[in-house]
């Protein structure tokens, strides 16, 4: 298993001069119930809590004085629970009591973005259900999601992931690219989409061996996608670049609790049904190596901060960084 410290602290790079820098926003995607023995090792088995999906629109100003391009960062819960495939409706039975409103389409629209016209991206960090929201509330975007995504909504991936607890069609076939193949494939996984974006995965300037897989979005170093392995196949997150010298960190469900980023507690493991263990990960090795990558942000805390889907305590403390307000 890897460790924190086997990787130096994230060295923010130097600025320069006309830098560009996203502008991101906060959105709720509803509200669902975990309980914390699922993700957090030695937790007491009846605490339970009940926490956010988060969602973000990240603006990248434009070069000729247009409009911003708009991405939306996950789309959380879907506000009809109906619309999710009757299999999965029996686990999201579990995880109630559940808030659907507001979702995202709404969070948007209050801060004066119609989903239906404004938004350019859609991109999803991975398709469980509790990040999918509802993609037809964006009948213009494009949606990028990681490699092996779409063969996993069509076919599953055994054994923990059958294929009835995902919806085939749930995105627009022909508005959905896959980021290509990061070279590392987990066993099991399912095979890339030859619908693939045009992107390349590259180490991330100055800190290549913290993150040796990345992705320059709009090619000036103001977004970052970042390969995050172990949760799910395709699991992504987002480094984005929004003043000079300060960078966020979108962790997705890299861990669904920050102590575990911060190494207080590890993750939980629990009987997989079939005489061994398992995690919320589907590969625990990886998933504790991309913890650990991303723990070492942490160190540079001044520089950047590090937001993860569930956190509730980032939610409730940064009410003010929801749309209209700003991170």
């Amino acid at each position: 298993m890897a460790h924190k410290d086997q990787y130096k602290p994230f060295t923010v790079p130097p600025t320069s001069p006309n830098e560009t820098y996203v502008t991101i926003s906060a959105l709720e995607g509803g509200m669902l119930t975990l309980p914390e023995s699922l993700f957090v090792a030695d937790a007491d088995p009846k605490r339970k809590s009940t926490v956010p999906s988060l969602s973000f629109l990240i603006q990248h100003p434009s070069t000729n004085g247009g409009s911003s391009t708009k991405l939306v960062f996950d789309l959380g819960l879907k506000r009809d629970l109906t619309k999710y495939p009757p299999a999965q409706q029996a686990h999201i039975s579990q995880r109630q009591p559940i808030e659907t409103r507001p979702d995202v389409a709404d969070s948007l629209r209050s801060g004066g973005i119609d989903p239906a016209h404004d938004v350019d991206y859609v991109i999803l960090s991975h398709v469980h259900w509790d990040h999918v929201g509802t993609p037809s509330d964006f009948p213009n975007s494009k949606f990028i999601v990681g490699s092996g995504t779409i063969d996993l909504l069509k076919h599953g991936a055994s054994p923990y992931y059958p294929a009835e607890t995902f919806d085939p069609v749930m995105l627009p076939h022909l508005r959905t690219l896959e980021l290509p193949p990061t070279g590392e494939t987990l066993p099991g996984a399912p095979s890339p989409s030859p619908k693939k974006t045009t992107h390349t995965w590259a180490a991330f300037p100055h800190n290549a061996s913290l993150f040796p897989r990345t992705i320059d979005f709009f090619s000036d170093s103001s977004l970052y996608i970042i390969d995050a392995p172990g949760h799910l196949y395709g699991h992504i997150n987002l480094l984005a670049r929004i003043a000079p010298g300060k960078w966020v960190y979108l962790g997705g469900d890299c861990c669904h609790d920050i102590r575990i980023l911060r190494g207080e507690k590890d993750i939980a493991m629990y009987d997989d049904g079939c005489g061994g263990l398992r995690s919320v990960h589907v590969d625990v090795g990886l998933a504790r190596d991309t913890i650990n990558r991303v723990g070492r942000l942490l160190d540079a805390a001044e520089r950047i901060e590090v937001v993860v889907a569930h956190d509730k305590t980032w939610s409730e403390s940064n009410r003010g960084r929801f749309l209209p307000g700003t991170l």
